[in-house]
């Protein structure tokens, strides 16, 4: 069987951080959340103005966060003691676990900065797990081909055997930067038992008789198989995962399972113990 698009959503303008203009498309009103993903934003402007406050020292406690960079710098640093600078076609995946303070800061004050930043939950058994963070540049993430000409970047997960730049063990989902070559007809494999969403960021693609344009992201009833065509030189994300299926309680940087849990991260914030 093959999968289908159940939801179309439009990402829309936000702001976050110290007023980096992004468009925030998984957790706004049309789709708060979609288990085990809490949010996805895309951020992206040739004006430094946009971007070059960036996102000041910040806590986070209950979940992962997934920094994917297209192009541009950015630099990250935290709690723990982890540093590093993410560049074009890398990434940074950081479990927040138990706590964490970091800050992501441009490293650059002129030129296109563009990516993506995704929140992955964690379920309770690890919401208090150690904080880490991997740091993973462009030239260590497996590139294949997929049809004719077109090609899938590796993120996370496995494809045809092939695992991706980033594993972890909580959770563990696909994350694939899909790059379309003119006109193709790709079909995909995919797990039935997953959440999860096609995002376009460049051009126009079909699946199942459903057009998504550039800044839609289309909700997947995964099967065994995704099948997209494009017309043109498409780029999308694919991102799915194996829905946790326990209560969600969002504070802002704090996501965990109860209320109480919540008001103990705001204590631990206030008394300085987060991490």
């Amino acid at each position: 069987m093959n999968s289908k698009i159940i939801q179309i959503v439009q990402g829309m303008a936000a702001s976050d951080g110290a007023g980096v203009k992004l468009k925030r498309v998984l957790g706004q009103p049309a789709l708060k959340r979609l288990d085990p993903f809490l949010m996805l934003d895309e951020f992206g402007s040739e004006d430094a103005q946009d971007y070059i406050a960036g996102f000041p020292q910040h806590p986070h406690r209950g979940f992962q966060t997934v920094t994917y960079m297209l192009t541009g710098k950015m630099g990250h640093k935290d709690s723990v003691g982890n540093e590093g600078i993410i560049e074009d076609g890398g990434l940074q995946w950081m479990n927040a676990g138990k706590g964490i303070i970091h800050e992501e800061m441009p490293m650059q004050t002129e030129g296109r900065m563009r990516g993506f930043q995704l929140w992955v939950n964690l379920p309770a058994s690890e919401k208090m797990s150690a904080p880490g963070y991997h740091d993973i540049p462009s030239k260590q993430v497996p590139e294949l081909k997929i049809g004719k000409a077109s090609t899938v970047r590796v993120l996370a997960g496995e494809y045809e055997g092939q695992q991706g730049a980033v594993s972890t063990q909580a959770v563990k989902p696909q994350f694939f930067d899909l790059h379309f070559v003119g006109t193709e007809e790709v079909t995909l494999p995919t797990k039935a038992s997953h959440n999860g969403f096609v995002y376009v960021y460049e051009g126009d693609i079909e699946i199942s008789g459903k057009r998504l344009s550039k800044g839609q992201l289309g909700v997947i009833d995964f099967a065994d198989t995704l099948t997209i065509q494009t017309s043109d030189d498409a780029r999308a994300i694919l991102v799915s995962g194996e829905p946790i299926g326990e209560p969600v309680v969002q504070y802002g940087p704090f996501v965990m399972n109860s209320q109480e849990e919540i008001n103990q991260a705001l204590r631990d914030y206030q008394q300085g113990i987060l991490a």
